[in-house]
């Protein structure tokens, strides 16, 4: 992640750090989408409203900083910054922040056209959309099974593209499930180029990463995509429609509360979760997470919301697996490559460093 960065102590608390963000970024992956449905299931109509849920819920971050505060401060006493963002990683953080209330957005617009599971193969593509830019942004090297993986990928929603009759939610036009279609696929290609983007930040960056400085960004990033949503719920006039809107909920008016609070936390996990995974890995092993869960939470989707699962589908999730698979087992070969290039290189010292 860069020279400048500063590393947990020790293998163990990173790998610790790792799962906790992992897991943060798996319940956001698999419940945001959920929640979301479901407000519109029931009877809710405003794509802004849940673009802004999205990372309104940014306040949460308050908490985590907090308590980054204090152990800076029991170590470094009195002398400890309250604010460690320098002026550039402000202005990338709000930057990347508009952008991130753009694709919440795009994303919305998607869910409340399409069955969840048919969004969440539609959000597979984002491993490619990640892997390409992480190549042209950071440098990320390709190999013949990532390669594959992204063809497969990508092969797989346009089986879903053929096939879209079948699967359009009733009273919907062609028009707008075709809409929706592309709109999901155009939040798939912006977060695929944010996660990048935000590794390349800190690659540029001229002071040390911690993670006190990751949530200062999150919250920078937050506050600006909750910034733009805003402009959206105005203009569309979203916020006079909340009240109307809670009175003809088909759960019910405090039920409707109750998910759009939902909707703000359960989102604030996978961004939370995504910002530490890039932190503690890489912007590209952040976008394998979210693509392993998408079968999960397409799978929660039938069962929860009773969607259909036509052939087509089937065959989508079959090579989407099958690309999940491909990249895998190329990551291993090259790790696998790796540790005997180091070992050889050891040995290799080792024999030198003995010869008199």
């Amino acid at each position: 992640m860069g020279e400048t960065m500063e590393a947990p102590r020790g293998k163990t608390l990173k790998l610790l750090l790792l799962v906790l963000n992992c897991a943060m970024l798996s319940l956001g992956t698999c419940g945001g989408p959920l929640l979301m449905r479901l407000y519109f299931v029931h009877g809710g109509a405003r794509v802004w409203l849940s673009s802004w849920l999205e990372t309104g819920g940014w306040p949460i971050i308050f908490v985590p900083l907090a308590v980054a505060y204090s152990r800076r401060h029991a170590a470094e006493g009195p002398s400890t910054r309250l604010v460690l963002m320098d002026p550039f990683l402000f202005v990338a953080s709000a930057i990347i922040g508009v952008l991130t209330g753009l694709d919440n957005y795009l994303y919305a617009y998607g869910v409340a056209r399409l069955p969840v599971s048919t969004s969440a193969l539609l959000i597979a593509p984002q491993l490619a959309f990640t892997a390409g830019f992480a190549f042209l942004l950071v440098r990320q090297l390709f190999t013949s099974y990532s390669i594959n993986s992204v063809f497969l990928l990508t092969i797989g929603a346009g089986v879903l593209a053929m096939h879209t009759s079948s699967d359009r939610p009733e009273g919907e036009s062609n028009r707008q499930y075709y809409a929706g279609f592309v709109m999901t696929l155009g939040a798939a290609a912006l977060y695929g180029f944010i996660l990048p983007l935000v590794e390349l930040t800190y690659k540029k960056a001229k002071q040390a990463i911690t993670y006190s400085l990751v949530l200062e960004m999150q919250l920078v990033m937050c506050f600006f995509a909750t910034a733009f949503c805003t402009i959206g719920m105005l203009v569309n006039k979203d916020f006079q429609a909340i009240c109307r809107e809670a009175r003809n909920f088909e759960l019910g008016e405090a039920r409707y509360y109750v998910v759009l609070v939902w909707n703000a936390i359960i989102w604030q996990f996978f961004f939370l979760g995504a910002i530490g995974v890039v932190f503690y890995s890489s912007s590209l092993f952040s976008g394998i997470v979210i693509a392993v869960l998408l079968p999960v939470t397409e799978i929660l989707a039938v069962i929860c919301f009773q969607e259909k699962f036509q052939a087509e589908k089937g065959v989508s999730l079959a090579l989407s697996l099958w690309g999940f698979a491909s990249y895998f087992y190329g990551e291993f070969k090259h790790a696998k490559k790796e540790k005997k290039q180091r070992q050889q290189q050891q040995e290799t010292e080792a024999r030198q460093q003995g010869l008199p």
